[in-house]
């Protein structure tokens, strides 16, 4: 079969025209008005805006498209020109509030990576022990229905003041919005798996530690692993959020940062790496949930 002629070519075509479709529209979206003189960079800061330009050591009146909302929206030209120049040097670090995006980046992965793993030590023998009892079912499930609706955002404060650290706490956050997903589909994989696998264990006096490795996990493991999926997806959106509020490093907090900078260029290239980043961990786990789905 020809190349062309497949299902992932012509889908890899259509999204390339999407995508050059999209850009096209962004980049006529911002094209100055031909006759209109352009503003002066400061004519729409505030006064707290300009002192604020001064304060950072930067000048007011130098403000250019690409480097500031006052100036308008940026171009696809001017983001990328500000993409390039991050991504060339993604490991600088000139200090608390000026670091690189892989600085960034890595800050939040690890606080994900924490508070994830940390989830995953509590939602997995948990989920497994609801999953096989009823009585344990119908007895945890009001306290899950309950607690799963609330922000994870919600504990922020309660997390502040008895932790009493910001960073401990953004992993906490994460903990918390981590757990349900990931216990909620142990625990339905674990009653899902069939009676008669089950039964044959049983015939064959399998010791219940053997059942549970060599029976319930294999037939539970795809639907664990998409509470795992969900999970890191829910815990990758939340640790911007988070890092918006406690701050100090992250690329939530960069993306925060920028705005207060007044580079809206730096906040679109924050927000692309975001949705990059959050793909590959989802394609991670696609891979995952693949591996251990049988075929029966």
């Amino acid at each position: 079969m020809r190349v062309w002629n497949t299902l992932g070519f012509r889908a890899a075509l259509v999204s390339l025209l999407l995508l050059l479709s999209l850009l096209l529209a962004w980049g006529l979206g911002t094209q100055p008005v031909t006759g209109t003189p352009a503003p002066a960079a400061t004519a729409s800061l505030t006064p707290e805006q300009i002192e604020y330009l001064k304060m950072m050591g930067k000048d007011p009146g130098a403000l250019s498209a690409g480097e500031g909302k006052a100036s308008g929206f940026p171009t696809p030209l001017q983001t990328a020109q500000v993409a390039w120049k991050q991504l060339s040097n993604p490991f600088y670090d000139n200090g608390p509030n000026d670091k690189g995006i892989a600085i960034q980046l890595a800050h939040s992965l690890g606080r994900v990576a924490l508070g994830f793993g940390l989830a995953c030590l509590v939602a997995i023998p948990l989920g497994f022990v609801i999953g096989m009892s009823p009585l344990l079912r119908r007895a945890f499930d009001p306290f899950i229905q309950v607690l799963k609706p609330i922000s994870p955002l919600a504990w922020m404060p309660l997390a502040l003041y008895t932790i009493k650290d910001s960073s401990v706490s953004g992993i906490f956050v994460i903990f918390i919005c981590s757990l349900w997903p990931m216990l909620i589909n142990t625990a339905f994989g674990v009653a899902s798996v069939k009676r008669e696998w089950l039964n044959v264990a049983a015939t064959l006096e399998v010791s219940p530690l053997r059942k549970a490795f060599l029976v319930i996990l294999p037939a539970a493991a795809p639907t664990i692993v998409t509470g795992m999926r969900i999970s890191m997806s829910i815990a990758w959106l939340v640790i911007v959020a988070a890092e918006m509020l406690v701050g100090g490093t992250g690329i939530g907090y960069f993306v925060w940062n920028e705005w207060n900078n007044l580079s809206l260029t730096n906040v679109i290239f924050a927000i692309v790496m975001i949705g990059v980043v959050g793909m590959l961990l989802d394609l991670l786990f696609g891979r995952l949930q693949k591996a251990v789905t049988y075929v029966e």
